[in-house]
């Protein structure tokens, strides 16, 4: 199963070493992680190489490939938005993740087509529990 993982990458890499847990983690149980540049540390410094339509052409591509989508909503991000609508006007199934306490945008909260596949974690155990039961319902884990 190829997997979109989004995080924030201009508005902020704090969640950067969560970021590499879950694309560490879905690569163990058997997924395919295509959009390795959110993980990458030195990601800022390749994309300054490119223009912003490169980018958005990269990503939605990447988007586009994928079976499905995890989205690392923790810190607030215009474009990790914008690619969970798209991957959810592609059809794709999209969870959200974010950690306990966060201030989770409303419209990822409020919105109807995302109803039960925004988790909160308060652990990494947590959060992979989360990662491999939607692994698993979708038939990407190895289990």
């Amino acid at each position: 199963m190829r997997i979109f993982l989004s995080g924030s990458i201009r508005g902020g890499r704090q969640m950067l070493p969560v970021y590499r847990h879950i694309y560490d983690f879905l690569e163990s149980v058997g997924c395919d992680v295509v959009s390795w540049h959110v993980v990458d540390l030195d990601s800022d410094e390749e994309e300054a190489d490119m223009d912003e339509q490169e980018i958005y052409l990269r990503d939605i591509g990447l988007l586009e490939e994928s079976d499905c989508m995890v989205a690392e909503v923790t810190v607030p991000s215009i474009g990790v938005g914008y690619e969970v609508c798209r991957a959810l006007g592609l059809g794709l199934p999209v969870l959200c993740v974010h950690s306990a306490g966060a201030n989770v945008s409303a419209m990822v909260l409020g919105n109807p087509n995302m109803q039960g596949r925004v988790m909160e974690y308060a652990s990494l155990d947590e959060l992979e529990q989360i990662l491999y039961e939607f692994a698993g319902a979708l038939g990407g884990s190895n289990d």
